[in-house]
């Protein structure tokens, strides 16, 4: 890859990413959140640990955990012991947690950086995305839920 190409989407990349933040920040604006803590519900799709959450948020462990444990003094998540790990909590949202979850989704797909692509644009590009960073494909979430 030439040069040029090369800073062309490293350019692009940063751009949209930077709307992407923007976005969740105004979100967690709209509902009285951080977007570290809009991001993290985004995130808690099922029971997962604090590490994992910290892996999908890009952020610190330490980082995690100060964000959870906000979330659990409003009572949005709980931390459970682990099923099939003795040393790990499972971080659960509670029925609260479930209702902010769903509204910060919500809020989220509405005005999406993503919006301007169709789906099947939204779905080539999580696709080359994926691919780029060596994951596999996953098509169980809807493309512009955050």
């Amino acid at each position: 890859m030439g040069e040029q190409m090369e800073r062309d989407v490293c350019k692009l990349v940063h751009r949209f990413a930077q709307r992407l933040d923007v976005h969740a920040r105004r979100v967690a604006d709209e509902v009285g959140m951080t977007a570290a803590q809009v991001v993290a519900l985004r995130e808690l799709s099922e029971p997962i640990t604090a590490r994992e959450l910290a892996h999908r948020m890009a952020c610190e462990a330490s980082n995690a955990t100060f964000v959870l444990d906000r979330l659990e003094g409003q009572g949005l998540v709980e931390r459970r012991p682990h099923p099939t790990d003795r040393r790990a909590k499972q971080i659960v949202l509670t029925p609260d947690g479930q209702r902010c979850r769903a509204d910060v989704l919500e809020r989220l797909d509405a005005d999406s950086p993503l919006t301007p692509l169709a789906p099947a644009q939204q779905e080539s590009l999580r696709d080359l995305l994926q691919a780029l960073l060596g994951e596999p494909p996953q098509r169980k979430e809807n493309p512009v839920s955050g």
